[in-house]
């Protein structure tokens, strides 16, 4: 299957912090909150949701279609993406704004603290599902956080073009209103989220569990060192443990790799466990490395991982498609 991936992309400004935000935070006066954290260390890295997943597409031999905007600055980061197989034709280059960038500041309890700025990303919602289906089969398009007006846009595209798609709101569900939401959400083949956006999502939409199973087809919800909940379509829950980790380095991403991993192997006709199981390992793959595209992957060390947790089957089955 062919997947398109339209979200942000970004270049990721990551800083450590030798402490713990909790213990600058005071409950009684957030109100006046004035802080600075004196940071240990700044990497400067490429990423954005699309970027991310389209990376590990590409280094798990698929042939992401990235869609998104950018500046004139992303000669660089598109040389490297296609390097790794990824199709940067479905990129909108800005005229007049930088690529996206993403500051975030992580503590020694993985908390962090972030901010976004858009630039040529607000453009997005000028580029056309209808016009990229021309040019190219598209079997699934995941929608993941990037300007709202383009999230809604190539939602509403996808259905009415009758193209499935994947609901990835996550970051942006912060800024959205519940309408905005559902419009998201709507007839997705599969709904991502982690667990404090899946609980956000059932707030700000106002709707039951019950009755966002109605509207989507496989709800993927990640519980952090707990796994993944995955909910099918007739309702069958299942709950998929995490790859160990060897070390924590990094959280940023992590997500995005756990959905190119599942994406892949879902897409590709493994199972749901298979595919949470896939995605579990290319997430701990980023954790443990510092910058959201800096990992590779070796297939023998990632077979005796997926064995070490999952079992020789497990790893059998996914084996085809390292």
């Amino acid at each position: 299957m062919s997947i398109a991936v339209s979200a942000s992309i970004a270049t990721d400004h990551l800083m450590r912090f030798s402490g713990r935000f909790r213990d600058a935070l005071l409950a009684d006066q957030l109100d006046h909150v004035s802080l600075s954290f004196l940071v240990d260390d700044l990497q400067i890295r490429r990423g954005g949701v699309a970027g991310n997943i389209a990376y590990a597409m590409g280094l798990l031999n698929r042939t992401p279609l990235l869609v998104g905007a950018v500046g004139a600055d992303f000669a660089e980061y598109r040389q490297w993406l296609e390097s790794h197989g990824v199709d940067c034709s479905g990129v909108l280059i800005s005229e007049r704004a930088h690529t996206a960038r993403f500051v975030c500041t992580t503590d020694d309890d993985m908390a962090q603290i972030a901010s976004f700025y858009p630039g040529a990303m607000s453009e997005a919602r000028d580029i056309s599902i209808g016009e990229l289906a021309k040019a190219h089969t598209l079997d699934l398009v995941l929608v993941g956080a990037n300007d709202p007006d383009a999230m809604v846009a190539h939602t509403t595209q996808c259905r009415e073009l009758g193209i499935p798609f994947a609901a990835d709101p996550s970051q942006q569900l912060a800024r959205l209103d519940g309408e905005q939401a559902v419009q998201l959400i709507d007839g997705a083949a599969y709904l991502f989220t982690n667990k404090y956006e899946w609980a956000l999502l059932l707030q700000k939409t106002g709707l039951s569990e019950a009755e966002v199973a109605q509207r989507v087809g496989i709800r993927v919800t990640t519980l952090g060192a707990d796994g993944v909940q995955i909910v099918d379509k007739d309702g069958t829950e299942l709950t998929v443990g995490v790859v160990p980790e060897t070390t924590k380095v990094e959280p940023t991403g992590v997500g995005d790799a756990f959905r190119a991993g599942f994406l892949t192997g879902h897409t590709a006709g493994l199972s749901l466990e298979r595919s949470a199981q896939l995605g579990s390992l290319i997430a701990v793959l980023v954790l443990e490395t510092m910058g959201t595209q800096e990992w590779t992957l070796n297939k023998e060390t990632a077979l005796e991982r997926l064995a070490g947790a999952y079992g020789a089957e497990a790893a059998a089955e996914i084996k085809p498609l390292l």
